[in-house]
């Protein structure tokens, strides 16, 4: 067992120190604390096991969090750690120094989480699927939920479903919940639906599970809504419990409100990476033609009914790969909203090739985001802005608006 000193928050939530044999990664560690444990070289790397806290932070949140709540310190002292990862990474990675615009805190620490999963457990009730395991942590409340999830919590408590887990997909705006059922016999479970939307959940659906992920097999509807409004800012879309939408509307809101202030306007604009076409939605009064491309049915379908109940002409779903925008031809601005990979190296080709006026990138990951700044910058591009947001209080995660401009545009 060796002691570290801990210097700095790392991509990946681990706090990194420094010994003889090199830097060791340290999780649920955070700098200035002091730790002991036992270095192991993992993946060509070194990790420390059986870590103790020798000396911890007086800022150390004190209250329970769930497992995956890896930054438990006082809020105020979580945001200058995240902001730090991605000037670290714009730094590191990018080879930049600009300067970054100051964190955007989320407007609820707590209570933020409009969508979240659980495992059932077999002793009955819900549980955490420890980050990394398959091992169970049984769950009574979540202080990350917002209000309609955790009053689903106290109700599911009750509840013996024959299924491995649910998922959770609320509306601040209309006060409601949507439950998704994974697993179990659909037909053997219409009863429980029919029961639990009188219960008070606005609508249940059934999900087959799948080795590729959440809700990519098969999903039937089994009773009561698929979909609720929620606000995100100056835009109200649908949002349903099997399809991909930022869990913390507001802090989603506040991004949306400034990127429409960033750009220039034009004649013609593309998001890539689209979901319900949030983005392009936001953007369609400022472009002659917009166009939204995105690969999940589910997400075009409601993303084409939030364009017809807001009245908005010039955007046009095209539903496909973002990898095949080639195909699509030119525009003044690209936007993109990558996952955690970044961009597909096939984006990053149309990009050099078409050179856009400007890019608008909304990132969730720092490393990859730096990755693909530095790529464009080389290639003749500005960045022009880029702040970080904190739509996940005591995470480690952080997200970041950007844009990129040619030349000196």
């Amino acid at each position: 067992m060796k002691v570290f000193a801990v210097e700095k928050l790392v991509p990946g939530g681990y706090g990194l120190a420094r010994g003889e044999e090199g830097a060791v990664l340290v999780k649920g560690a955070f700098p200035g604390e002091v730790v002991r444990g036992r270095p192991v070289r993992r993946r060509g790397a070194l990790f420390l096991e059986e870590v103790e806290v020798l000396s911890p932070r007086p800022d150390r949140y004190p209250h329970p969090l769930p497992p995956s709540a890896d930054l438990p310190l006082a809020y105020q002292a979580q945001l200058p750690l995240k902001e730090g990862l991605v000037r670290e990474a714009l730094e590191r990675i990018a080879g930049l120094s600009l300067p970054l615009s100051p964190i955007r805190p989320s407007p609820r620490p707590l209570a933020y989480r409009t969508a979240a999963q659980y495992a059932r457990h077999p002793l009955g009730g819900l549980a955490y699927r420890l980050p990394q395991s398959r091992a169970l942590f049984p769950v009574a409340e979540d202080p990350l939920v917002a209000e309609p999830l955790a009053w689903a919590l106290e109700v599911l408590r009750l509840w013996p479903l024959p299924v491995e887990e649910v998922a959770l997909r609320g509306s601040l705006k209309e006060g409601k919940v949507l439950l998704g059922l994974i697993g179990g016999n659909p037909e053997a479970l219409k009863r429980p639906a029919r029961a639990l939307v009188k219960e008070g959940f606005a609508g249940v659906v059934w999900a087959e599970p799948s080795p590729k992920g959440r809700f990519r097999g098969q999903v039937r509807p089994l009773h009561g809504e698929r979909t609720l409004l929620e606000a995100f800012g100056p835009l109200t879309t649908t949002v349903s419990v099997e399809s991909f939408a930022q869990v913390n509307p507001e802090a989603m809101g506040l991004l949306l409100e400034e990127a429409r202030g960033l750009v220039l306007g034009g004649k013609r604009a593309i998001e890539l990476y689209a979901g319900s076409g949030l983005l392009s939605l936001l953007l369609a009064p400022r472009y002659g033609e917009v166009v939204a491309v995105e690969i999940s049915k589910e997400a075009v379908r409601r993303g084409e009914a939030d364009r017809k109940r807001l009245g908005v002409e010039n955007l046009r779903f095209h539903r496909g790969d973002a990898r095949e925008a080639r195909a699509l031809g030119a525009f003044d601005l690209v936007v993109l909203d990558p996952p955690r990979a970044g961009l597909a190296p096939e984006v990053r080709a149309y990009l050099k090739e078409t050179r856009p006026r400007e890019i608008l990138y909304v990132a969730c990951d720092p490393a990859t985001w730096a990755r693909d700044v530095g790529e464009l910058v080389r290639e003749g591009y500005r960045l022009a802005f880029a702040r970080p947001y904190d739509f996940f209080p005591f995470t480690h995660h952080v997200e970041v608006l950007s844009l990129l401009r040619l030349g000196e545009g």
